[in-house]
């Protein structure tokens, strides 16, 4: 062998091991895997201007870009302590509506730098307050009239009841609906709203309470009359006041069971097994109807120049609230049925 073979000898390459062993602790090793690049979050600045004077309130630095509104209200709250959550009103424009709560910033058309504008609500209180509040007024001073207290219409009549029948139906019915109230504000609604401007609350009570005086001081007093058309008149009315008021408590289950509880979820309402929730079909608001349908009932019942008048002023009243309700409706939900009216089937 001379020397040039033995060189090309050494320099050959040697074959691989390919025995079962070296093939197993090859195929064991897991392959790597590549590391997705972090995305690096983008912050917001949100900067708050007051919407009458231009006025810059506040300034946020690095608002997370999934922060709702409560959350922005939260931190404007803790530089503007005297303007809690409940009292704010943020908004894209001054003159533009009030944002959503769950309104969220990277959905907003706004850059990474936002302006809002604040708007004070003054002070607020709680709806189940303002409720509890109009309807326990009534509940009481129509008892007040009804067992003829002093002061009212004179000493010889004081704790004197009256001697018609219709004069005491008419308090069990009155007393029932407002009981019939507060338990529903209690253990029924689900509000779409924690509050609302204390303001308020006397306007309401006003309206509420003052109307409760004004009849009851007719129906209970003592030279009221009863009914021309007597008991038949009485019975027909009854049947109608408690026809509309298991009506109206039907519409109110059937509105709580559309929402979860601690959710502000808006859905179409539909009539269910329960008979009185088939003017669904007819009408957007058929709890407003109801209620209409029971103080009709109860002018009818009563045949008190009072009640009629606060039938129809709660009349015109709820036609406006079922107006802005049946708009909201038909602005929402595309698929809306077309056949319903907001109050009265077929004409309003």
């Amino acid at each position: 062998m001379d020397i040039n073979s033995v060189i090309s000898e050494i320099r050959r390459p040697k074959p691989q091991n390919d025995s079962p062993a070296s093939a197993k602790r090859a195929s064991s090793k897991p392959p790597k895997k590549k590391t997705p690049a972090k995305r690096a979050t983008v912050y917001f600045e949100v900067e708050i201007l007051d919407a009458k004077t231009r006025e810059k309130l506040c300034f946020l630095d690095k608002v997370e870009p999934n922060a709702t509104i409560t959350d922005i209200k939260n931190m404007f709250n803790k530089s503007h302590p005297e303007w809690y959550p409940a009292r704010q009103s943020l908004r894209l424009d001054p003159k533009g509506r009030s944002l959503k709560d769950e309104d969220i910033l990277q959905n907003l058309p706004v850059g990474t730098t936002a302006t809002l504008y604040f708007r004070d609500l003054g002070a607020q209180i709680s709806w189940v307050t303002v409720f509890l509040t109009e309807y326990a007024g009534p509940l009481i001073i129509y008892l007040l009239f009804y067992f003829r207290v002093p002061f009212i219409y004179g000493h010889k009549y004081d704790f004197i009841t009256s001697q018609h029948s219709v004069v005491h139906l008419a308090c069990i019915c009155h007393s029932f609906h407002y009981i019939k109230r507060l338990l529903e504000t209690l253990f029924v609604h689900r509000f779409s709203h924690g509050t609302m401007p204390l303001r308020n609350i006397f306007k309401n009570c006003m309206y509420y309470w003052g109307f409760a005086a004004w009849m009851a001081y007719y129906i209970n007093h003592p030279l009221y009359t009863p009914p021309v058309f007597g008991e038949d008149q009485v019975k027909l009315a009854v049947a109608i006041f408690l026809f509309c008021q298991l009506g109206n408590f039907s519409i109110h289950i059937a509105l709580r069971n559309l929402r979860p509880a601690g959710s502000k979820t808006r859905k179409i309402p539909f009539p269910t097994r329960n008979p009185f929730t088939w003017l669904f079909l007819l009408v957007s608001c058929p709890n407003y109807t109801y209620e209409v349908g029971s103080w009709i009932g109860f002018a009818i019942m009563t045949q008190c120049l009072p009640v009629a008048l606060f039938s129809l002023v709660g009349f015109i009243q709820m036609t406006i609230w079922a107006k802005g309700k049946h708009r909201s409706y038909l602005k929402e939900f595309k698929d809306y049925p077309p056949l319903r009216s907001p109050i009265v089937p077929f004409i309003l």
